[in-house]
């Protein structure tokens, strides 16, 4: 099997560069495009029970673009270590696994790699995972980076 078009959504954890370096990896290999997206939450308050004014919405976005850019300036940076040159996108929506299926979905990717904490038992029940929701959902391939 051969992949063109590789997505990995990045948080600016560990774990999440951890998959971009394997991607990267990937990608070299497959001659593959190498696409590095980052979520941000339209309206992170939403269900939330009081009122929010704009000025906390503008602080917010202008504070989730900025953890959104270095997170993917340094992604970026790993994946031309590895000799791939990465596409880099902010992608405004869900920040879930219906986000990352959904961007996979529009950016024509063709493999979702991941990172995991690799959590099992009581942590994984209470903390869930990530990870795993994207696995449910995606029709896709995804690859999952235990670190």
């Amino acid at each position: 099997m051969s992949y063109q078009h590789i997505l990995v959504p990045v948080d600016g954890s560990a774990i999440s560069l951890a998959a971009v370096k394997h991607a990267a990896q990937l990608a070299t290999g497959f001659n593959a495009q190498l696409t590095l997206i980052s979520l941000i939450a339209e309206d992170p308050f939403t269900g939330v029970d009081f009122h929010y004014s704009s000025s906390i919405m503008k602080e917010y976005f202008i504070q989730a673009h900025a953890n959104a850019e270095q997170a993917l300036t340094e992604a970026a940076a790993i994946a031309e270590q590895v000799g791939c040159k990465a596409q880099i996108k902010i992608m405004k929506g869900v920040v879930s696994a219906q986000g990352v299926t959904e961007s996979a979905h529009d950016l024509d990717a063709d493999l979702i790699v991941m990172g995991s904490h690799g959590r099992t038992g009581l942590k994984k029940f209470i903390l869930g995972s990530f990870a795993q929701d994207v696995l449910s959902q995606s029709e896709l391939p995804v690859m999952i980076i235990k670190a």
